[in-house]
Formats: C-alpha cells, sequence, structure tokens
C-alpha cells in the first residue's frame, strides 16, 4: 500500500501542467534526436542543461529524462527504416530492417512502440517497488564479477549471428582488436594508434556503425541496383492476433532481461538488447525466423533498450553512483540543483523521486500516442526518389558523425568502415557481432586487469567469488552444450544411410 500511496503522491507531482509540458519536451526532442544519426541522448542533454537553469528542479529533470528514454526509441526508427543504427538499437538493424525489406516497415515500427511501452511499463514498477534494494545490487559486482558477465556476452555471439557461429565469433574478435586501438587506461601508452593523432582516443562507435550499417546498406544498394524497400503504398500498421500473441511474450522477456542490466554500470541499453536478442533465439517458438525479419527480433529489443534506459536511474538515486555517461550528465543537473542523489535521495526528496518515476510512465503513454500515429509519416521517406534519398542518407551520416568531435578524420573513418560494411555484405559476415565485440571488448580487459590487481595475480579470485565463479559455471555448461550440439550434429550428417 505504501508503493500505491507513493505513486498517487508522484502522480499527483508529475500531472501538473508545467511537469506534463516539460515531460512531452522531452519526449518530442528525445525522439528527434535518436531519428537523427550521429547525436544522442548524451551530446543532446550537454546542449540543454544549460537552458535547464530557470527552469524548476523537479520540471527541468523530467525533461533530461524524457530526452533519454524518448532517443531509445527515435534509434529503433532510424534503424528499422534505414538500417541507420545507433548504440542501443543495432540488434534493430537485423529483423527490423529485414522487415523493411519484406515490406512489413510499418508493423516493425508498430512493434517497436508497443514494446517500447511494454518495457518502460515494467522497469517503472521495479524502480517504485524496489529501487532502494536493487540500487545496492550494483554493490555486489567486483572486477571479476563484472569480467564473467563480459564473457557471458560474448556468448550471444552464437545467437547474434544468423550464419556461421565461426564466422560470428571471428568477427567479434575483430571488434575486440578495434576496441583496443587508443591509449591504455593503465600505462598511459598508445596502442595500435599507427602514430596517427586522431586515434589516440580510439575509434569511435559512431563512426563503426554508421559506416558498417549505414554507408554500407547503401552502396549495397546502389551497387546491385535493388530499391531499398518494397514499399508501395499500402501499410500494415497493426498485427494480427496471432502476431500479437508473438509480440507480448518476447516483449515481457525483453522488460526484465533490460530490467536487470540496467542496474549495471556499464551495462543498459547496449548488452541489454544483445541478451534480450539471445534469449528470444533460444527459447521462442519462432526461434527458427529469428534473423531473417520475424516480430520477435524488435519486440525484444525495443522491450529491453527501454527497460534498461529506465532502470539505469536507480544506482543514481538509490545509491549516488551514475552508471554511464548519460547518468553521470544527470547527476550534474541534480548537484546544479542543489540535489545530492544517494541513499537519502528518497527520504529529502520525496516530490522530485515519486514525480521522476511517475512522469517516466507519463513519458511512455507520450511516445505511444506521439509515434504510433506518426508511423505513416515516417514511412513516406521511402516516397523520396532514391537518387535523393541516398545522398541524404550520406549527408546526415557525415555530419552526425563531424558533430561528435569537429574533427573530418572522424567522416574519413566512418568512409572507411563504410567499404568494410560494404565487404563484410558480399562475404556474408555479419557487421553485429563485430559490434559486440567493440563494445565488450574494453570493458572485459578493464575488469579483467583490475581483478588481477586487486586479487595479486591470483587467477582462482574468477571462480572463488559467488558471481563469478556462477557465471563461469554457465558459461563452461554452455560451452559443452554447443560442442556437444555440433558433435552430434557432425555424425549425422557424415553417417552413410543405410538401406
Amino acid at each position: 500500500m505504501d508503493v500505491l500511496h507513493n505513486l498517487a503522491f508522484g502522480f499527483e507531482t508529475a500531472l501538473t501542467l508545467h511537469n506534463l509540458m516539460y515531460c512531452a519536451i522531452g519526449c518530442v526532442v528525445g525522439t528527434l534526436v535518436g531519428l537523427l544519426p550521429g547525436l544522442g541522448p548524451l551530446s543532446t542533454i550537454s546542449l540543454l542543461l544549460p537552458l535547464t537553469y530557470s527552469i524548476p528542479a523537479t520540471g527541468g529533470l523530467i525533461m533530461l529524462a524524457g530526452i533519454y528514454y524518448g532517443a531509445q526509441y527515435g534509434d529503433s526508427v532510424s534503424a528499422i527504416t534505414m538500417k541507420i543504427p545507433h548504440a542501443s538499437s543495432i540488434v534493430a538493424c537485423i529483423d527490423g530492417y529485414q522487415m523493411t525489406l519484406n515490406g512489413k516497415t510499418g508493423l516493425a515500427l508498430f512493434t517497436a512502440g508497443v514494446s517500447s511501452f511494454i518495457g518502460g511499463t515494467v522497469a517503472i514498477v521495479v524502480l517504485a517497488t524496489a529501487a532502494p534494494a536493487l540500487g545496492e545490487v550494483a554493490f555486489l559486482f567486483g572486477p571479476a564479477d563484472y569480467c564473467a558477465l563480459m564473457l557471458f556476452g560474448f556468448l550471444c555471439v552464437s545467437f547474434v549471428t544468423t550464419g556461421s557461429l565461426l564466422n560470428g565469433l571471428a568477427m567479434a574478435f575483430i571488434g575486440v582488436l578495434l576496441g583496443s586501438v587508443g591509449t591504455d587506461v593503465n600505462s598511459g601508452t598508445a596502442r595500435f594508434t599507427m602514430d596517427l593523432p586522431f586515434l589516440a582516443d580510439g575509434i569511435g562507435l559512431i563512426s563503426i556503425a554508421l559506416g558498417c550499417f549505414g554507408i554500407a546498406e547503401v552502396v549495397k544498394n546502389l551497387d546491385s541496383g535493388s530499391q531499398l524497400t518494397p514499399f508501395n503504398g499500402k501499410i500494415k500498421l497493426m498485427p494480427t492476433w496471432p502476431e500479437f500473441k508473438r509480440i507480448i511474450p518476447s516483449a515481457l522477456r525483453g522488460s526484465v532481461i533490460g530490467s536487470v542490466l540496467g542496474l549495471l554500470p556499464g551495462g543498459g541499453p547496449v548488452i541489454a538488447q544483445f541478451a534480450a536478442y539471445a534469449i528470444d533465439k533460444r527459447f521462442s517458438k519462432y526461434k527458427d525466423e529469428i534473423g531473417h525479419g520475424a516480430i520477435e527480433g524488435v519486440a525484444g529489443q525495443a522491450a529491453a533498450d527501454e527497460a534498461a534506459a529506465r532502470t539505469s536511474f536507480i544506482p543514481l538515486m538509490a545509491i549516488g553512483i551514475p552508471e554511464n555517461a548519460v547518468m553521470a550528465l544527470m547527476m550534474g543537473a541534480f548537484i546544479i540543483k542543489g540535489i545530492q542523489p544517494g541513499p537519502g535521495m528518497i527520504a529529502n526528496h520525496p516530490d522530485l523521486f515519486w514525480g521522476l518515476v511517475a512522469s517516466m510512465w507519463v513519458g511512455g503513454c507520450f511516445l505511444l500516442i506521439l509515434n504510433v500515429p506518426l508511423v505513416r509519416y515516417w514511412l513516406s521517406v521511402f516516397k523520396i526518389p532514391f537518387n535523393v534519398l541516398f545522398p541524404a542518407i550520406l549527408f546526415f551520416c557525415c555530419i552526425g558523425t563531424y558533430s561528435i568531435n569537429n574533427s573530418l578524420d572522424d567522416i574519413y573513418i566512418t568512409a572507411i568502415f563504410g567499404f568494410c560494411g560494404y565487404l563484410f555484405m558480399r562475404l556474408g559476415l555479419e557487421a553485429a557481432p563485430l559490434m559486440l565485440g567493440f563494445i565488450l571488448g574494453p570493458m572485459l580487459e578493464e575488469n579483467f586487469r583490475r581483478a588481477l590487481l586487486l586479487s595479486r595475480g591470483n587467477f582462482g579470485a574468477f571462480v572463488t567469488r559467488p558471481i563469478s565463479g556462477t557465471l563461469f559455471a554457465f558459461i563452461a555448461i554452455f560451452i559443452m552444450w554447443q560442442l556437444l550440439t555440433f558433435y552430434f550434429q557432425s555424425r549425422k550428417v557424415t553417417t552413410p544411410l543405410t538401406v
């Protein structure tokens, strides 16, 4: 009953006219930001943070939060329609864009919208009922536990890739190597930079994502002379009842996964989308279709994305620790308003905490009402002549890449990865495992080295801790299971038929 009372108090704060206006502004700006290549909530919140000085604390923080989770949905729109992803929508390029090629763009966008709402709703329930207790979960994870978690994430390669597992692992390894380019965190030594100053900070995630997905897709279509999509003016928006029954289980699984991974530093939407996709590909009734335009591949990813975006507020507000760069900016916004995030925040500022929680559900309703009717307008992009659309996509990719560091070098890197992405497509290799390796590789290395420093070189620390030991046991069981499956399948193929 206390939770219901607190939520009622939160809705009383969130449903005031001014806070509703700030929430709507945040959702609209976040969605538009998500549609633009290269831009994201981090850069947008950085630009708009000074504008919140004159806005009341609750309204300003509600608006910034709306920008964050609004951008998560906008990311999916650009990934599904044009295969131009952000970090949190890489997986949406697999089945979402395949649905676009199958003429089901409207259905894919509707699925993303509904699933995002489901994921956000589940995460808000978690946020409201268990924020203080779940915030302590992050304290239980040490470097060895995070290292095991990253290795467990690499097992997603076997599910993310739709072709050969060996090819997927090879692409993930290439991603790990690319992630090691730059300055070593511990020693400060430049690694694999080829004496090029602009590589000292490493290769940007946006440059690889826009190159391997966006530019590569444009080049492939120009090379083959095929159209971007078989859009013929007929829009299928609402799913049938059998399709709707496929959306709900996948969205609920993704919501749970995103809600859990959103608690962990370094987790959040990026890893949650891969984990949700891996679970769907293993446990869905239609797992054979995933990777070829299955509706589950969109639903699970979108739900996990939104759920993780919301539960990532728990470590910030409950224990005062930001888990990613966006949350660090949000922490700065709290401090600017004279509010110290941490264990005392709920008791000292209940109106702000519960108002922010309630506004997240209100924002989810705004996103659903705003974006589902706009699906028909998103689809109007396919009415643009291809000789205009393709240069426009390339232009926005370049602008998005340039806007991050205001450097032409980033555009050159994006072009190089665009060529590499095109070669991957011609060779039948997938870029999603490469992105997974690029994201997890540096995190794995950092936590591995930190764990060895704390244990003074004792590798036993990875299996003696309860969390890391359990995760490594799961990893070993999974590898053995994969090897046995491969062995029996190979024997079945090579066994001669007897008459």
